[in-house]
């Protein structure tokens, strides 16, 4: 779509040309010039609300149009505005990409739920509400436990799977977040970033410092906190999932649809072990595996995510 502005002048100036926009004078003397339409990106997407079951819903959606849309689900505490630019804008150059905030958080409406299944419920509600027949998904953390719930409880939805950094019901290692948190007490937003999300090595601080970067570019039309309730039923809804579950591995192992696992070698609140356990369990996977990479492994090892990614998605 392109935007068109006139301006009438004397007719001595309808032979002008432009390298930097087309031109065309009319009988009236009118000088049309045609302007590329601004490129839709993360930082300008528009937030867009639809109604889901009786609750406003946003959502920002742009990208390649045709093919199977991506549908992100981001990880606990994270909004639309928490997603790496450099991912999102990535992957909507090959796909229709669709980022939204769950029932209660940031911009949308509702309670947020604190069991990951009623977050899956929501994400399907959400997606159908879309008119979308089939989609793939992405889940990043949290997100890749709700990416689960969703393929086990609406299989036909869903076309691939992408867990970033994620595990299943008992991940090893994700009982002890209240204490991974607590050790960022005091650290400013950027510290706690890079400890929670990247390694110790100069490499990955100033790949995560750059991202860190990136999240925050965009500056208008930004959502808003995550409310303390929202905060507190996310984080009951993870200490959930991390219970023990001794039939967690038989339960995915009943998925068919083609997984792609993304994973840092040194994620800090859940293990690189729960990679490897469920692409053992997932006849359908593939695993991608980053050295001196922690929990935002695909933020750090963007541009061999992005490829991996694509082609995985394109297969």
């Amino acid at each position: 779509m392109k935007a068109i502005k006139k301006f009438t002048i004397a007719s001595t100036l309808c032979a002008s040309l432009f390298s930097v926009a087309l031109i065309s004078c009319s009988d009236d003397n009118d000088l049309s010039v045609v302007q590329e339409a601004p490129v839709v990106s993360h930082n300008n997407a528009k937030t867009n609300f639809i109604n889901v079951k009786g609750t406003d819903f946003a959502y920002r959606s742009w990208g390649k149009e045709g093919g199977i849309p991506l549908v992100l689900l981001p990880g606990t505490g994270g909004s639309m505005d928490d997603w790496d630019p450099a991912v999102t804008d990535g992957l909507a150059k090959q796909y229709r990409l669709i980022i939204f905030d769950n029932k209660g958080v940031a911009s949308s409406k509702g309670t947020t739920p604190n069991t990951i299944q009623e977050m899956a419920n929501d994400a399907i509600d959400f997606i159908k509400a879309m008119n979308l027949s089939k989609v793939n998904i992405m889940g990043f953390s949290m997100g890749g436990f709700v990416a689960q719930r969703i393929v086990l409880t609406e299989p036909g939805l869903i076309n691939k799977i992408i867990l970033a950094d994620s595990g299943p019901k008992g991940a090893i290692g994700l009982s002890n977040l209240p204490n991974i948190i607590a050790g960022t007490a005091g650290l400013s937003p950027e510290e706690s970033y890079l400890k929670f999300g990247f390694t110790d090595s100069p490499s990955s601080i100033a790949a995560g410092k750059a991202s860190f970067t990136r999240v925050h570019l965009r500056t208008i039309d930004r959502d808003p906190a995550l409310s303390d309730a929202t905060s507190t039923a996310q984080f009951t809804a993870v200490l959930a999932w991390a219970m023990p579950d001794a039939s967690a591995l038989d339960e995915i192992k009943t998925i068919k649809k083609p997984f792609l696992i993304v994973h840092g070698d040194k994620d800090l609140p859940i293990a690189i072990q729960n990679a490897y356990n469920m692409k053992q369990n997932l006849d359908n996977s593939e695993l991608l595996e980053f050295s001196d990479s922690g929990h935002a492994a695909f933020y750090q090892n963007y541009e061999a995510f992005l490829a991996k990614a694509v082609a995985f998605l394109g297969q």
